[in-house]
This record gives C-alpha cells, sequence and structure tokens, in this order.
C-alpha cells in the first residue's frame, strides 16, 4: 500500500512539472496534426507530378506562396506551364516544428527523371515551409524551394527569393 502511494505521489509531481510548460504557452501539435501535415507533403507531390494544377493550388492558403508564385492564380499558373512530365518528387527526413502560428516544415527533396531508365537523380534540394491549420486542414502559406549542388551544365537555375 505504501509503495503505491509513493508512485501516486511521484505520478502527479511529475504531471504538475509538465503543467506549466504547456500554460506558458509552448506550442503543441497533435497526433492527428501530424499525420494531416505528413499527408499534406504527400498530396503536395503527388499533385504537382500528377500536373493537377487546382489540386495543387489547394494545398496552399488563398495568399499562400511557393517560391515567387503567390496566390491561388500564379499557384495554378506555375503548374499548368510547367514541364515536369518525366519528374517525380522524393521527399525524405521531414521535420515538422510547432509555431505559435501553426508549424514549420522541413524536408529533402531528389527530383527522379523517369524519363531514362533506370530512373535517374535530376536534382536535389530542400524545402522550408511555414503551414497553417485552416478550416479545410493544414496549408502550406510560404514554401521555398533551395536547390543544391552545382547549375546543370547550359542550364540557369534561378536564384531562390531572399
Amino acid at each position: 500500500m505504501r509503495v503505491r502511494s509513493l508512485i501516486l505521489v511521484a505520478v502527479v509531481a511529475l504531471l504538475g512539472l509538465a503543467r506549466p510548460a504547456a500554460s506558458q504557452g509552448t506550442p503543441t501539435l497533435t497526433t492527428q496534426d501530424y499525420i494531416d501535415i505528413q499527408q499534406l507533403y504527400a498530396r503536395y507531390n503527388h499533385a504537382i507530378d500528377g500536373g493537377d494544377a487546382d489540386g495543387y493550388a489547394a494545398l496552399f492558403t488563398p495568399d499562400g506562396s511557393f517560391n515567387a508564385n503567390r496566390g491561388h492564380d500564379a499557384l495554378v499558373a506555375f503548374i499548368k506551364n510547367r514541364n515536369g512530365a518525366n519528374l517525380r518528387h522524393w521527399n525524405t527526413n521531414l521535420v515538422i516544428t510547432p509555431t505559435a502560428d501553426g508549424a514549420k516544415g522541413s524536408v529533402y527533396l531528389m527530383f527522379l527523371d523517369v524519363s531514362a531508365r533506370p530512373a535517374r537523380v535530376g536534382n536535389a534540394g530542400k524545402y522550408d515551409d511555414t503551414l497553417v491549420k485552416t478550416p479545410q486542414g493544414w496549408r502550406f502559406k510560404t514554401r521555398v524551394n533551395r536547390l543544391e549542388g552545382p547549375e546543370p551544365a547550359g542550364v540557369p537555375v534561378p536564384a531562390p527569393p531572399r
């Protein structure tokens, strides 16, 4: 009986120590938030690789941006004018960090060129994202892609916005 009482006191004390952090406004995300954000990243890759311009734009807030493309119409135009039929986006090492306004996301990116057999890596980079939870679910507020490595021979790579 004494051991149970000591365990109960220890558990209550530990819970009491954990409570001040949450009350100080430390941002938290639920397990469902993490799942929903991971699904947002997956839907992004499927939409961009499939050329689904409206589906792609719907993954952003109405004023959301990808590099220099800001707002729904610019995002739709970006996909419609993009020559990416033979590219596949491959993301890995997603890190999601809670913020006061939602979350930050960071993920590595490889472009696979599937016109070649076997497929080859076309380029690599990293996405840095600002994410917000809307009535429609988690959305990209800003998404910046920074390519890594040397420029492909004869193909200038535009600098990302600052």
